[in-house]
């Protein structure tokens, strides 16, 4: 009968062992009150699972404009008549979302809500298809022919970039990386997620 008072004694004086322990741990690391006294609830975030997910992904193409154009490239000349050429020509920009950019630092987690500051959208593609676009006519080029061709694909290539731009390309960016990565990322980290892009992003636009 004597060995279940000393039992019980036992225990309580483990308890009180485990007690004291849980106490210094949280008095030698900064908390006071520990975690099972106060009640206080633990957050943890996942931003390394949704980091995962954006940098395998990588450069994200979110939108494409095809475009189609009518070139004409003259070379004046002073005595002899003017050099021309006339093409029609396709292209094409793309605009696109660099995910590997993104660092653990640009997540952050704000109770229920994941805070994703993404990069800028950027203009990752601007070029001329040349399968489907071709010379129309030449006059006068002669010798000079292949040099008035290609400066007309230059200018024509970098119509399509401001006339991207011109038409809000990097914008229609932004509205579709939330439209398209917001409900993959929720599903990820089980939380709602807000996407942040910067307020003062630097569009260049070519004059």
């Amino acid at each position: 009968m004597r060995l279940i008072p000393f039992i019980l004694r036992l225990l309580l004086f483990v308890l009180i062992l485990v007690g004291l322990k849980s106490m210094w741990d949280n008095f030698s690391s900064g908390n006071w009150i520990p975690d099972w006294v106060s009640g206080k609830n633990k957050t943890e975030t996942v931003h390394t699972l949704v980091l995962q997910e954006m940098t395998a992904m990588g450069k994200l193409e979110l939108v494409k404009y095809n475009f189609k154009d009518v070139v004409e490239q003259e070379v004046v000349k002073t005595w002899l008549p003017n050099a021309k050429a006339v093409l029609i020509v396709q292209g094409e920009a793309i605009g696109c979302v660099d995910l590997s950019k993104i660092q653990i630092s640009d997540i952050t987690s704000e109770q229920e809500t994941l805070v994703v500051h993404m990069p800028e959208p950027e203009l990752c593609v601007f070029k001329i298809d040349h399968e489907h676009s071709k010379v129309y006519n030449t006059e006068y080029a002669f010798m000079e022919e292949g040099k008035l061709v290609n400066e007309a694909y230059l200018q024509a290539e970098k119509q399509i970039q401001k006339s991207a731009l011109d038409m809000g390309i990097l914008e229609q960016t932004k509205e579709n990386a939330t439209k398209i990565l917001t409900p993959m990322l929720e599903k990820a980290s089980g939380k709602k997620v807000m996407l942040k892009f910067p307020m003062n992003a630097k569009i260049d636009k070519l004059r």
